[in-house]
């Protein structure tokens, strides 16, 4: 009998051990997803901010050959005005780009985190199981109260 005991102790033990290193395996999986689908989030952005450089690149340059000559034309140094704020969206967005804009926003961003972490709290604190359990229970009662509310006008739903 207790070779028994011993032998089903045993199993459980290693059966234990083996749904444990499965756990931390799929975590691992799932945390390299998340990053990934971060960077590639990261990657469609930084294209998009690309790709609008381009398009406001080409306006800078279209607007200021008009405002040189509007400039040439009228001798007014107001036609130029409006160059320097472009200039300066431009260089931003030059840096944004292709500079180390990303590396300073990095760093900032893990001094933020490092420093003043109560900046990116959430309001009420981390979700509980325990409270989202209420809040579907909330939801579901107030779905039941108002069933005419959440029914599909067709009837379908």
């Amino acid at each position: 009998m207790g070779n028994v005991n011993k032998a089903m102790s045993e199993s459980m033990t290693k059966n234990q051990e083996f749904m444990l290193a499965s756990q931390r395996e799929q975590l691992e999986r799932q945390i390299h997803l998340q990053n990934e689908m971060r960077e590639k989030l990261l990657a469609l952005q930084i294209a998009r901010s690309r790709e609008m450089l381009y398009w406001y690149g080409t306006f800078y340059i279209i607007a200021g050959i008009g405002m040189i000559a509007g400039f040439r034309r009228s001798r007014k140094p107001g036609t130029l005005v409006p160059l320097l704020p472009l200039t300066f969206i431009l260089g931003y967005q030059t840096d944004m780009c292709y500079g180390s804009k990303l590396a300073r926003l990095k760093m900032e961003a893990e001094n933020i985190l490092g420093f003043e972490r109560e900046l990116v709290a959430l309001p009420g604190g981390l979700p509980t199981p325990a409270s989202l359990d209420e809040a579907r229970m909330r939801h579901e009662e107030a779905r039941r109260l108002n069933k005419g509310m959440y029914q599909h006008k067709s009837g379908y739903y």
